[in-house]
């Protein structure tokens, strides 16, 4: 696997969108992997009784797949230099969710993304990474 170096991305460069599909076992799996055992994530009938229509995506496993959006176009060398992400509606069970984004600066060394993440309901998850690449 490739990681881009610094002269190859540039303000303005779009990143290839990225669809993932929340089955249960990703929604259920990925909670307790991050030790969130709130019902809302692995048991339908309790989200239900929270006011949701199914079990849905904890934040943890939000913020993992935004860093892995951003991370499978970098390439494996690119050091993440934070993540601000501002969630949106729930991504349930059944949704697909899709990223999309761009680099929107570049200063110094450090680059910085822009991610949305959106399911049928709308935006999930809508923020920033950023990171710095390796010199040529």
């Amino acid at each position: 696997m490739r990681t881009f170096t610094a002269d190859q991305a540039g303000v303005g460069t779009v990143l290839p969108e990225l669809a993932v599909e929340l089955t249960p076992t990703l929604i259920i799996s990925t909670a307790l992997a991050t030790m969130d055992f709130t019902p809302v994530h692995h048991d339908v009938e309790g989200a239900r009784a929270q006011g949701a229509k199914d079990i849905f995506l904890n934040i943890l496993t939000t913020m993992g797949l935004v860093e892995r959006y951003v991370t499978d176009w970098t390439g494996p060398e690119a050091i993440i230099r934070g993540i601000k992400v501002r969630l949106g509606v729930p991504a349930y069970a059944g949704d697909r969710l899709t990223f999309t984004g761009s680099v929107t600066a570049h200063e110094g060394d450090e680059f910085t993304v822009g991610v949305r993440g959106r399911v049928g309901l709308g935006d999930h998850a809508s923020g920033t990474v950023r990171f710095s690449l390796p010199a040529r």
